[in-house]
C-alpha cells in the first residue's frame, strides 16, 4: 500500500513538527531581582556567585589591611614634641614667702610679744593670732588657766585652736602670713603639734622660745590678770617645755635677746625650716 502523502500536521509535544530536525532548546538563565518577579537570593552566573553581592571574605580583608599598613592613607601624624627642660627651683626668701609659724614656749617666753613684733616688720601682709586673746572671747563661764587644767579648760582650748587655726588658712588662702603662739606641751597630745597640724596643714612651721627659767619667771611676775600663773605652775611649765630639746625644731633661747633680735632669729629659723622642713 502506497504512503500517505505529507502535509501540515501539529506539532509535537517540543513544539516541533514532524519530519523536521529538532534544534536544542537554549535555557535562558535569568536572575530574579528584588522587585522584579520576586524576592530571595540571586541565582547563580556560570562563573559562580556574583562577587558584587557578598562580603569579602578574611583572607581579603587581611590583604586590605596589610596594604593599608604598608600605604598609609592621608598626612603622616605630628611630630611628638621635645620634653621640658627641667628649671631648678628657686630659693624661698623666707622675709617674703607665705608661711605660717607657730612660736611655742611656757608663760612669760615672751611669745606673744616677739610674734606681734615679727609681724610687724615684715615686708609682705602678715597676721598675728594669739591663742589667748582667742580663748578670752568667752567672757562669761571663762575657763581660768589659774583654776587648773581640766575638762571644761580642755575644750575651751581645742575650741579656741580650732578658730586660730580655721583664721590662718583663711589668712594663708588670701596670701596673708601669719604666726600664731601658744604654749604647746611635747608631752601632751591633746594639746600637742597635731592637733594644730590638722587644723592649718602640713605647711606649719613651729618655733620654740624657750629662754631660761629666771628670765621666764621674771617675766610673768610683769604680767596682770589671768595672764599672770603661780611661780610653781611657771616651773612646772618650764620644766615640760625642755621636752622639746633633741625634737628636731627650732629652739631660741632669748634670754638675753631683745624683741627685734628675737625676731630676726625667727626669720633664720624660718629659713631654715623652709630649706630643709623638719621631721615632727
Amino acid at each position: 500500500m502506497a504512503a500517505p502523502p505529507r502535509g501540515p500536521q501539529a506539532p509535537d509535544g517540543l513544539g516541533f513538527a514532524p519530519g523536521r530536525e529538532r534544534q536544542p532548546v537554549r535555557r535562558l538563565r535569568t536572575t530574579a531581582r528584588s522587585g522584579f518577579g520576586g524576592a530571595g537570593p540571586p541565582a547563580e552566573t556560570v562563573k559562580g556567585r556574583d562577587r558584587g553581592t557578598h562580603p569579602p571574605t578574611h583572607q581579603t580583608t587581611h590583604e586590605t589591611e596589610c596594604h593599608r599598613m604598608q600605604h598609609p592613607v592621608g598626612p603622616p601624624p605630628p611630630a611628638r614634641p621635645p620634653a621640658p627642660i627641667p628649671v631648678p627651683a628657686l630659693p624661698v626668701d623666707p622675709s617674703t614667702a607665705p608661711v605660717a609659724v607657730l612660736l611655742i614656749g611656757p608663760a612669760g617666753a615672751g611669745k606673744t610679744t616677739a610674734a606681734r613684733h615679727w609681724a610687724d616688720t615684715r615686708r609682705v601682709p602678715t597676721a598675728h593670732i594669739s591663742l589667748d586673746d582667742v580663748r578670752e572671747w568667752v567672757r562669761a563661764g571663762f575657763a581660768d588657766p589659774q583654776a587648773g587644767w581640766n575638762d571644761h579648760s580642755e575644750a575651751q582650748y581645742r575650741l579656741a585652736r580650732r578658730t586660730c587655726g580655721f583664721a590662718a588658712r583663711n589668712f594663708l588662702a588670701n596670701g596673708i602670713s601669719c604666726i600664731l603662739d601658744d604654749a604647746v606641751f611635747p608631752d601632751r597630745p591633746a594639746v600637742g603639734l597635731g592637733g594644730w597640724q590638722r587644723h592649718i596643714g602640713p605647711g606649719l612651721l613651729p618655733v620654740v622660745l624657750l629662754p631660761g627659767l629666771d628670765v621666764v619667771l621674771e617675766r610673768n611676775a610683769e604680767r596682770s590678770g589671768n595672764r599672770r600663773l603661780g611661780d610653781e605652775e611657771v616651773a612646772r611649765i618650764h620644766g615640760r617645755m625642755a621636752g622639746w630639746y633633741g625634737s628636731g625644731l627650732p629652739i631660741i633661747d632669748n634670754s638675753q635677746q631683745d624683741v627685734g633680735t628675737t625676731a630676726r632669729l625667727i626669720d633664720e629659723a624660718v629659713a631654715r625650716s623652709l630649706a630643709a622642713p623638719p621631721a615632727w
